[in-house]
């Protein structure tokens, strides 16, 4: 059986451009795309907290050091320029490789620079 499975994430990205008219994709500085384990071309989902919009599509580089999170195309539909987003991707995996599975959780400022990475979440306490 295979477990499908957070396997990087962007959280908080802010929105730096919305082109309705471009290929429809989502570019992202190519920095980001490495440090959180991405490939172009790879399925993304992006979770709009400024608005709850959640919608599937894929990533495509932007210039490294830039910055860049483009929403094109449609998806530039579900945001505005400066609202934080969530980009996940997710993997399938087999228990055997689940037992050294650790997700790249990159975090950023509101101008796309790294805070910091790590790959846990604090358990939420009540």
């Amino acid at each position: 059986m295979l477990s499908t499975m957070l396997k990087g994430k962007l959280h908080m990205a802010a929105v730096t451009q919305a082109e309705l008219w471009y290929d429809g994709s989502c570019a992202i500085d190519a920095d980001l795309v490495d440090l959180a384990g991405l490939r172009e071309f790879e399925q993304i989902d992006i979770y709009n907290v400024n608005n709850g919009e959640r919608f599937t599509t894929y990533v495509i580089l932007a210039e490294r050091g830039s910055g860049t999170i483009s929403m094109n195309g449609a998806a530039a539909r579900k945001v505005q320029v400066g609202d934080r987003v969530i980009i996940g991707a997710y993997g399938q995996y087999t228990e055997e490789q689940l037992e050294n599975y650790k997700p790249r959780l990159v975090y950023l400022d509101e101008k796309n620079k790294v805070e910091r990475t790590t790959n846990t979440i604090p358990m939420q306490l009540v």
